[in-house]
Order: structure tokens, then sequence, then C-alpha cells
């Protein structure tokens, strides 16, 4: 009896190791399953762009291959760069630029998400206690606490609901 069950319980025990593995969280359909990814890119709000950030060249690369022209007044402010250009109806507009993903941000370019949304992305990526959430300049802007308990602002993308930038308290 013994040497039966021993097979079964080695192969059950290998089974239960390899269904142990972390596997990618997934969302779950009626007709496919879709493996979902998020990256937040964060920094601290400084004078300076952090480091391994996105260089003052590429920033002006990626405002022009987003179709402005005539970069003025460049510089890195709020943990994000920010300056004026000459879009291709020929109208100056405000624009924001991610520090680390390179994104650019039309002031007045509408948002995708709602404030409900922005709130329930900065929740599921584990900010605690947000508040004061609005739309300005192109971003959102939020205030909230890390798991840590640390007060943060906050800067996030419009498109997807990841943070941007983030400053303490």
């Amino acid at each position: 009896m013994i040497k039966r069950l021993l097979p079964l319980l080695i192969g059950l025990s290998v089974c239960g190791a390899a269904l142990a593995q972390d596997t990618p969280a997934t969302a779950q359909s009626s007709t496919s399953t879709v493996t979902m990814h998020h990256t937040t890119t964060t920094t601290t709000w400084s004078t300076q762009p952090p480091t391994g950030g996105t260089s003052e060249e590429a920033v002006k690369t990626a405002i022009a291959n987003a179709g402005y022209k005539e970069v003025k007044g460049l510089k890195f402010k709020d943990g994000v760069w920010r300056s004026k250009a000459r879009g291709g109806n020929k109208k100056w507009v405000e624009l924001a630029v991610g520090p680390v993903n390179g994104k650019v941000y039309a002031a007045d370019a509408p948002s995708k998400l709602n404030k409900d949304e922005i709130s329930a992305k900065l929740v599921t990526a584990g900010y605690q206690n947000v508040k004061d959430v609005k739309f300005d300049d192109g971003l959102w802007a939020a205030e909230a606490k890390t798991a840590h308990g640390d007060d943060v602002d906050l800067l996030v993308d419009p498109d997807d609901g990841s943070v941007v930038a983030k400053s303490r308290d």
C-alpha cells in the first residue's frame, strides 16, 4: 500500500510546488484572458531632473515629435519639464513633459480618465487617503499618503493613471 501511495504523494507535492509559484494578475472576461502589467514611474520633485531622467535635448526632441515647434521657456519645474510651444495651428500651448517617460502633455488636452478613475488607480498603486484630485495643465494632481504614511503630492498621467512625478509635502 505504501509503495502505491509514495509516487502519488511525490507527484502531488511537485504539482503543489509548481502551482504555488507567483503568477501575473489576470483580468478575465467571458471570451478571453488578458494579462495586465502596470508600471509606475516616479521621481521626487526638485529643481533638477532626476538622475537618468530625460535630458533637455531629449525633451526638445519629444516635443518636436509630438508636432510642436518653436519651443520656448523650457525648464524643469514641479517635477516635470515645462515649456510653451507653437502647435500646427500656430497657437502657443503650455506643455509638460514627463521627467522619466518623456511623454508630452498639452495643457489644453482632455483627460481620458475622470477624477474617480484617477483616485482608484492611485489606490491600486498603493497610495492611501487620496484627496484634492484635480485636472490642471494637462496632468492630474493629487495629494496622498504612501504605504509608509509619508505625505506626497502626485502628478498623474491623464491617459493611463500612472504616476508621472511625486514630491514629499
